[in-house]
């Protein structure tokens, strides 16, 4: 359950990345709202993950699945540059994460 919990955790974290884009500096009611929510919701599942799990390997996981997300999110949806090298460092945030949980 601490790995179901991790992966919500991450994909709250993208959520409130991507949100913070779009409060325009918190002067957006409903983005800022939506942000902060998805902010709270995130640490919460960290939280929980992190009972059972290790906190390193949360913690880099956590940040790994928001990074990893945030920037697919820039490039498949915003048109953020994709260029090969930017991917390639991408590619190894994902290995990275894959390598702690095997090793977990």
């Amino acid at each position: 359950m601490a790995w179901l919990y991790l992966a919500l955790a991450g994909m709250f974290e993208i959520g409130w990345a991507v949100g913070l884009k779009f409060t325009q500096g918190f002067t957006r009611v409903v983005p800022t709202i939506a942000t902060v929510l998805a902010m709270a919701i995130s640490l919460g599942f960290l939280g929980l993950a992190l009972k059972s799990l290790p906190l390193g390997t949360a913690y880099a996981i956590w940040t790994g699945i928001g990074t990893v997300g945030t920037v697919l999110f820039g490039v498949l949806i915003l048109g953020e540059p994709a260029s090969a090298a930017r991917l390639g460092c991408i590619m190894l945030i994902v290995a990275g994460i894959g390598g702690l949980k095997l090793l977990s």
